[in-house]
């Protein structure tokens, strides 16, 4: 009868064992997803110091939209720092998307008046920035996707039964996904007809 006993506790603590893994296992693999959107995002803030120069040549007298874009970066280096540090706080996630979100709005400004500028869009530099740009959105776009899918994950894993159990028990918080805004997807798009 003790080794019955004995038989079921060690079975159960197996089984705990197993689901504490998986949890460490899945918020490591969030983790190591927003790693690749630091990356990313690192990448789009060091590039847009140097879009801002080249713009600042031809457009000199649009001052505001210029250190609206810096600030706005700066803010998202520090909200990328941030969520970097603990990308499993919810409110930093929260606070990196926000700032994404305003730095989106203040690129999609200067490009909007980067259009008024016929010598600025012929630009080599211009047209690689705006290419680099571009090429560095869509890779944030999917490190983002990764990083969701692995946040749904691990949330996935922490809230079923009974793994919610011991999830509490260990402290394995709940992990928030990271949804920044395209401009783009926000636009109405434009009809006319002839």
């Amino acid at each position: 009868m003790i080794w019955v006993m004995l038989a079921v506790v060690v079975l159960l603590f197996l089984f705990v064992i197993g689901i504490y893994n998986r949890l460490v296992t899945s918020r490591n693999g969030y983790k190591n997803a927003f790693a690749q959107i630091d990356v990313q995002l690192t990448r789009r803030h060091d590039l847009i110091p140097n879009l801002v120069e080249t713009v600042k040549g031809y457009m000199a007298h649009e001052r505001n939209t210029l250190e609206a874009v810096i600030s706005a970066r700066n803010v998202a280096v520090t909200g990328l720092k941030a969520a970097a540090a603990n990308p499993g706080d919810p409110a930093a996630v929260q606070g990196l998307a926000t700032a994404e979100n305003q730095l989106n709005g203040a690129l999609g400004r200067l490009f909007a008046l980067a259009e008024a500028y016929p010598d600025l869009k012929a630009n080599q530099n211009m047209m690689q920035l705006s290419e680099e740009l571009t090429t560095t959105e869509n890779k944030v776009a999917f490190a983002r996707q990764a990083f969701n899918d692995a946040v749904l994950g691990y949330n996935n894993t922490r809230e079923v039964f009974p793994n919610s159990i011991i999830a509490g028990s260990f402290g394995f918080m709940p992990a928030q996904m990271l949804e920044i805004e395209s401009p783009q997807k926000r636009e109405v798009p434009k009809v006319s007809f002839p």
